[in-house]
């Protein structure tokens, strides 16, 4: 401290720390109204949001940045452009850091970077999550190779959280650069449309390079991300919004990969009867369902957090409770592409598996899949390897895995969907449940080509044929004479049958073979 700090009595440091604190807590008005006028709230308003009222404590408040270059030293305001700190959200501990877009645009410098760097470390240490609020212009150009050096800093330390402690990252400005690679390393990315953007570059260098002349909101706004890239899990129409579904997202994870997530008490009966689910199936084996609404009706109080619900429609990913615990649930989506696996949906689903894994967290999964898409967009785009990604994913998990297949579970896709041979530990299926190599039909028209061409009236022979496939192979009984399917039943019984399986497997223990990591399938 200067001169200007030393005061000489208690009284007078005592006023100097409250003017002080008061000076740092306000902030730059006129900047502050800069920020509000975008539509903004400010690193403090979020905040505020975030944690519970009056449990927020601040750390390094007053640490200025040490930089001279380019008139840096005539402004040096305190806490440089980030509020760091760690507080209790729904009564549970989180540390945050916050960017301040009206310090210097929230720049990270050297400083900056050690703040979080600091904070993401106690979270580390203590085991508790780390929320990241991301508004900045990127590195702060005054600071050159320093600011790069902090933003690697930061990579590091997301590589050594990863797995250890939930990551959450709010993109609720500007993110752009290298900067997007802090966020795209953590478990999950939520984003506000029309005032945050990710991209590694902006248009102008998109335009100047590529030709191509489009907005930011189309680059990198929170829709492109939510359903095109897929690099945001979910996008809000306000910042009021995201904050209070991160709150939500946060009841459903664990403090760390040690501890268990939370029990929460539900008035919702786990062995209640599920009438509307014995008539969700149609008749008709192409006809589409949601299968949201069977998970909906399994869950406790229908409650399902979805997760990048407008990416890859095709599979169903989010967090529910049965019978008060956290569970990830899985699932193939009938009305979109008929539930088949591709690139898009492979990939989701397995970052979905090994996120719960990582975290302790249950897999239940609905089966309703006619096997991967064909076509050689996804051949030439490497459906191989990403769909081996779901395939290790699932093989790979050590939580509770239990199944239950509702409809079609065809070919390949059978066994990547959480079968048994991927070490599921309970299998369910319903007696809609048609478990085959593929389809009767496509199955006929191979196996019985020539006899098919030689028949005297080929469409009745045909149609001979596949019921006799459909009776002895496209039902769920075949499996369940091999032990494949643990039982056949009935789907009303099926959040009762899925809450039992859930307690029986809570206590499972897995010993893994001894190596660095596995390598999976990129």
């Amino acid at each position: 401290m200067t001169d200007r700090h030393a005061q000489h009595t208690t009284a007078e440091r005592l006023a100097h720390l409250e003017e002080l604190g008061a000076k740092v807590a306000a902030g730059d008005a006129t900047a502050i109204a800069k920020q509000r006028a975008r539509g903004k709230g400010t690193a403090r308003d979020r905040i505020v949001a975030l944690f519970d009222p009056n449990t927020f404590t601040e750390l390094d408040r007053f640490v200025q940045h040490r930089s001279s270059s380019f008139g840096m030293a005539r402004k040096r305001p305190y806490g440089d452009g980030v509020i760091t700190g760690h507080g209790l959200v729904n009564g549970r501990r989180v540390y945050a850091f916050s960017q301040d877009f009206s310090v210097f645009g929230g720049s990270l410098g050297e400083v900056f970077a050690e703040k979080i760097c600091k904070v993401m470390d106690m979270a580390v240490r203590f085991g508790a999550p780390i929320v990241g609020i991301n508004d900045s212009g990127g590195a702060r150009i005054q600071e050159g190779v320093v600011s790069l050096a902090g933003y690697a800093d930061i990579f590091a330390r997301n590589v050594d959280a990863s797995g250890v402690i939930p990551q959450i990252s709010l993109i609720m400005g500007p993110c752009a650069g290298g900067a997007v690679y802090s966020p795209a390393i953590t478990d999950f990315v939520l984003m506000v449309r029309g005032t945050s953007h990710m991209f590694i570059t902006g248009p102008e260098v998109v335009k100047t390079v590529t030709g191509e002349d489009v907005s930011m909101e189309e680059l990198g706004g929170a829709d492109a991300h939510a359903e095109k890239s897929g690099v945001a899990h979910l996008a809000f129409d306000s910042e009021a919004e995201c904050i209070a579904e991160t709150r939500a997202l946060l009841s459903f994870l664990p403090d760390n990969n040690l501890e268990a997530v939370p029990w929460v008490r539900s008035s919702d009966p786990v062995d209640r009867d599920v009438p509307e689910l014995d008539t969700i199936i149609p008749d008709v084996a192409n006809r589409p369902y949601d299968i949201k609404r069977v998970i909906e009706l399994v869950v406790d109080d229908g409650d399902f957090l979805e997760m990048q619900p407008s990416f890859a429609m095709n599979i169903v990913c989010g967090f529910a409770r049965l019978g008060g615990h956290a569970i990830g649930v899985v699932g193939n989506q009938p009305g979109q592409l008929a539930g088949v696996l591709d690139i898009a949906s492979s990939e989701k689903a397995a970052r979905f598996v090994r996120t719960c894994d990582a975290f302790g967290i249950p897999v239940v999964t609905f089966v309703d899949v006619p096997g991967f898409l064909p076509g050689t967009s996804q051949e030439w785009g490497g459906i191989i390897r990403h769909g081996a990604k779901l395939l290790y994913a699932y093989a790979e998990a050590t939580v509770p895995k239990l199944t239950v297949i509702t409809r079609k579970a065809y070919g390949g896709a059978y066994d990547v969907m959480g079968s048994k041979h991927l070490r599921a530990d309970f299998n369910f299926a319903w007696p809609t449940a048609e478990v085959a190599v593929m389809g009767p039909d496509g199955a006929v028209n191979i196996v019985f080509r020539k006899e098919l061409a030689e028949a005297e009236d080929p469409v009745a022979r045909r149609a001979e044929l596949v019921e006799e496939y459909r009776a002895r192979f496209a039902n769920p009984y075949t499996a369940a004479e091999r032990g494949y399917v643990d039982d056949v039943i009935a789907p009303r019984t099926t959040r009762r049958v899925l809450g039992e399986a859930l307690q029986a497997s809570l206590t499972k223990r897995v010993e893994r073979p001894k190596r660095r990591h596995g390598n999976i399938p990129l």
